[in-house]
């Protein structure tokens, strides 16, 4: 019988700023990364219920760490990573953020998948290739997140989620799953919510694209 967590109970547990210091108890996490100012705080603090369980900013590139969410089973997190693409930081700052996040989303073993968002009206940039392609020879799956979905209409919106489907099939990516969302109408927070339950409830062998 699959387990449907309560999201909405997700608690801040940690932020850690060295791979040495991740948390040592857990069990199982999923990652939500993307561009600066993509929207991964909002839909952190959308997707929990809680207005500031992440902090959200119009200044893009404010996550500099890792930050821990626990959920009600022990060990099990969700993870916001460091925004990648914001130029206007100190080159070493900008350096560890790369560092980071590589080693992590790379050698993580509890990481079971990575929820990647896309602003809807810019999809697919270049450091967003570099995610999919790097994460991507993990094997575990990547479930794309087109955000600010309530800025374009409704045929917009169809005509962008298919075009991207498309052109990611076209250039070779297979382990995906992809949907539109939107914190301002709280649209696709339900499918959001289906696809992270069905990572946690499988095994992490599971997981792994054969």
């Amino acid at each position: 019988m699959i387990k449907k967590y309560n999201f909405k109970q997700a608690k801040f547990f940690d932020t850690v700023n060295d791979l040495k210091t991740l948390p040592p108890s857990s069990i199982k996490e999923v990652a939500i990364v993307g561009r600066s100012n993509a929207g991964k705080s909002s839909l952190l603090n959308t997707l929990t219920n809680q207005n500031k369980l992440a902090f959200t900013s119009k200044t893009p590139g404010r996550t500099q760490h890792i930050n821990y969410f626990s959920l009600e089973d022990a060990g099990v997190f969700l993870v916001d990573l460091p925004g990648y693409g914001y130029a206007k930081v100190p080159e070493a700052v900008r350096k560890h953020w790369i560092t980071l996040l590589g080693r992590y989303l790379e050698t993580r073993d509890p990481l079971v998948g990575l929820v990647l968002i896309m602003d809807i009206r810019h999809p697919l940039k270049e450091l967003d290739y570099k995610m999919l392609e790097f994460f991507g020879a993990t094997g575990k799956p990547i479930h794309i997140v087109l955000s600010k979905s309530d800025k374009l209409n409704n045929q917009e919106k169809k005509e962008t989620l298919q075009k991207v489907k498309m052109q990611l099939s076209k250039d070779g990516f297979t382990n995906f799953t992809i949907q539109l969302f939107s914190s301002l109408k709280k649209i696709g927070v339900e499918e959001l919510e289906i696809e992270l339950n069905k990572w946690l409830n499988q095994e992490p062998e599971e997981l792994i694209e054969s």
